[in-house]
């Protein structure tokens, strides 16, 4: 576990106790904890849109063919294309 000294305005002070307050949390360092939490699930996640999550499930899912070697690869890719 990391521990960080926190410098906080007023303000934030006062927002890091409403949200303690609200979901009944023990300190302050269990309000910091959910408000990195829920920025994690609302910001990072949705960084990658639901339709291409979708798309690289479907990628996942594929067939694909091993090759031994590049030139085997080469060799299957010249004979598609003749």
């Amino acid at each position: 576990m990391v521990q960080a000294m926190v410098t906080l305005d007023e303000y934030e002070d006062r927002v890091l106790a409403i949200v303690k307050g609200v979901y009944g949390l023990k300190n302050k360092s269990e309000a910091i904890n959910l408000v990195i939490t829920k920025f994690e699930e609302d910001f990072l996640e949705h960084r990658l849109k639901p339709k291409y999550k979708k798309e690289l499930k479907k990628i996942a899912k594929g067939k694909f063919k091993a090759f031994s070697s590049v030139d085997e690869l080469r060799r299957e890719i010249e004979n598609v294309s003749a």
